[in-house]
């Protein structure tokens, strides 16, 4: 699928006005790619509420969608940090994301998530 699976440092680089998320994004926007965004990412970056202006007209637009962590996904991310031996389930929950939408993550943080999956396709800003 095209698009992208934002983390919590695509979601706060985007509030900085980071030329390269904001390309990338409003490329994927304007290809009409989904933008998945794992609802504990969004939980760690939207600190603010109203004045994250950026980031609520990302969540207004049609083509993203915030992914809930329910009873599947859980057992998943729990399954995936028991295999690695590590216990971020936000970012366990990014790769389980990016995975199932078949999708590279924008991140700022790609060691964490190497270390969950290796092969995982990254935009690293």
């Amino acid at each position: 699928m095209r698009g992208f699976t934002l983390d919590a440092g695509a979601l706060i680089a985007l509030e900085r006005r980071d030329e390269r998320v904001n390309a990338l994004l409003s490329s994927a926007l304007a290809e009409n790619a989904v933008i998945h965004i794992p609802a504990g990412v969004l939980a760690q970056a939207f600190r603010s509420g109203p004045r994250q202006a950026r980031m609520a007209r990302l969540l207004r637009q049609a083509q993203t969608r915030v992914v809930a962590l329910d009873e599947q996904t859980a057992c998943v991310t729990g399954m995936l940090l028991g295999l690695r031996g590590v216990s971020d389930v936000i970012d366990a929950s990014v790769v389980v994301c990016a995975r199932r939408y078949r999708q590279a993550v924008v991140t700022s943080d790609p060691e964490d998530l190497r270390r969950l999956d290796p092969d995982l396709p990254l935009e690293i800003i």
